[in-house]
C-alpha cells in the first residue's frame, strides 16, 4: 500500500463553487484510475483539511500524481484555491487495526 496525506488550507478569496467542481470531479477520476484503494477528507476546527488517498502501490500514486486533468487542476489549485499545503507520501506504512467483536 501507498499512502498520501495532503494538508492544506484554502485561499481566502477562493471560488467556492469552481473548488467544489474541481474537487468533486478529481475525486471522481482518482476513483477511477488504476491502483486506487480509497479517499477521505476531514476538517479540523481551525479550517486545515486532511486529505488521505490510499493507492496499491507507489507507481499507481504517481500515476495519479502525473494524469493530465489532475495535473491541470493541481496546478489551478496552487493558482486560485491553496493559501498553503504539504504533501507527505508513505510506502507500506506501519499498520494496526482492532475490529470490535461486538459491532
Amino acid at each position: 500500500m501507498f499512502l498520501v496525506v495532503f494538508r492544506n488550507r484554502k485561499r481566502a478569496d477562493l471560488d467556492a463553487a469552481a473548488y467544489a467542481a474541481d474537487a468533486e470531479a478529481m475525486e471522481a477520476l482518482a476513483r477511477a484510475q488504476p491502483g486506487f484503494v480509497s479517499f477521505k477528507s476531514y476538517v479540523a476546527d481551525d479550517g486545515e483539511v486532511i486529505a488521505l488517498s490510499e493507492w496499491m502501490d507507489e507507481e499507481a500514486a504517481r500515476a495519479w500524481g502525473n494524469q493530465p486533468d489532475h495535473a491541470r487542476t493541481q496546478a489551478r489549485g496552487r493558482a486560485e484555491y491553496y493559501a498553503d499545503y504539504t504533501l507527505y507520501t508513505c510506502a507500506n506504512p506501519r499498520t494496526h487495526r482492532f475490529e470490535s467483536p461486538h459491532l
